[in-house]
């Protein structure tokens, strides 16, 4: 038997009546353009990160996108961020026509590296966005310190970090503005695309709440060229229903991933994640680093375990971005942990029997004799 990188169907089974109500309490009411249930589970979310606004959209991509709006990006200005992260932190800067500036990660972490984080600051820095990768918070009070310092503005990539914990602050609640990504596979997903928007400043929220509907400031009438980013309804009510369930659910990952740890420790030359003890992290994504981290996850493959690799190619080395004229070697920690590191299967409803097996197979893999 298979054991599956992520199981959505076991979730969904899990709690099948309540959603099953909220789907059809959506279609009988016909609420699907935002409405009702999209602003019920803004409230509630609002009210689990303890902010004053949240705004739902279409996807943590065009959250990222409205937040930078919402802090008055102009083309030309700099955004930092790190290069180890999904492509769409850095497409949100280049969507409002600001310059993606790198810097290398920890390398205990793998989180932006708040040493490295100054020399990289110009007069064109505008805001800064650390990426909670994985699930696992930043180091945020030397990034914002830093940032209170130069005057920019501190923006938090949560879209792996739903429910994770810095000194006990929700992560996407500690900076200016915090995204969250609702796609099926995170920790809080919807069944499609979704995302939003947290933030205790009213002024970047009124700006969000604006571009998000076409720049509406009341029906047909528009005030700015906005876009068509707003959550809608039925996954407004899924993402309710998961709501009441988010915190156990990462509990439960928790409780893999130090199984995980304890089991593979002194096998081979693995690398588990590494935790600070003041942050809680939700283990969105738990990644091993090894040295032969393709032959590997083949060999898992052949053996009816499945694996995946997050990410294969730092941004800066993307083609996407070569007209930035990085070059290799220029973030060498973020550069290896891509190189060596593999996604092992974990979801909350994972048995302690599927995690046995995956740590047999990697045992038995590094007992033949790897060269």
């Amino acid at each position: 038997m298979t054991v599956k990188y992520l199981d959505l169907k076991k979730q969904y089974e899990s709690i099948k009546p309540e959603i099953d109500v909220a789907i059809r309490q959506v279609i009988d009411e016909t609420a699907f353009s935002y409405g009702k249930y999209a602003k019920e589970f803004e409230k509630n979310f609002a009210v689990y990160l303890n902010t004053s606004h949240l705004l739902g959209t279409s996807s943590g991509t065009s959250a990222l996108h409205l937040a930078l709006l919402g802090m008055g990006i102009n083309r030309d200005d700099e955004i930092i961020t790190v290069p180890n992260t999904f492509i769409a932190t850095v497409e949100a800067i280049s969507h409002a026509g600001a310059k993606p500036v790198f810097v290398d990660v920890d390398p205990t972490t793998y989180l932006m590296d708040p040493v490295k984080l100054e020399d990289a600051i110009t007069p064109k820095t505008k805001v800064i966005i650390p990426v909670h990768l994985y699930g696992q918070p930043a180091d945020m009070d030397e990034i914002i310190k830093i940032a209170k310092k130069h005057n920019i503005y501190v923006l938090e990539d949560a879209c792996q970090a739903h429910g994770a914990e810095y000194k006990g602050i929700k992560a996407g609640s500690i900076g200016d503005a915090g995204v969250f990504s609702f796609y099926p596979g995170k920790n809080l997903g919807a069944y499609g695309e979704g995302g939003a928007c947290a933030t205790n400043n009213s002024k970047i929220a009124k700006i969000i709440e604006l571009y998000r509907a076409h720049g509406e400031i009341q029906r047909y009438y528009h005030d700015v060229i906005g876009y068509n980013y707003r959550l809608d309804g039925l996954q407004g009510a899924i993402l309710n229903v998961k709501l009441n369930y988010i915190d156990s659910w990462n509990e439960k990952r928790r409780k893999i991933a130090n199984l995980y740890n304890e089991m593979l420790k002194g096998v081979g030359d693995i690398v588990t994640p590494y935790e600070t003890a003041d942050r809680k992290g939700v283990y969105h994504i738990y990644g091993i680093r090894t040295g032969h981290r393709d032959a590997l996850r083949e060999y898992l493959t052949n053996n009816d375990v499945q694996s995946a690799i997050h990410y294969p190619v730092p941004i800066h080395l993307q083609k996407a971005y070569s007209y930035l004229e990085y070059k290799k070697n220029d973030f060498p920690v973020a550069e290896n942990q891509m190189e060596t590191e593999l996604s092992l299967p974990i979801y909350a409803e994972m048995s302690n029997k599927d995690i046995e097996i995956v740590v047999n197979k990697i045992k038995v893999f590094f007992n033949i004799g790897v060269k």
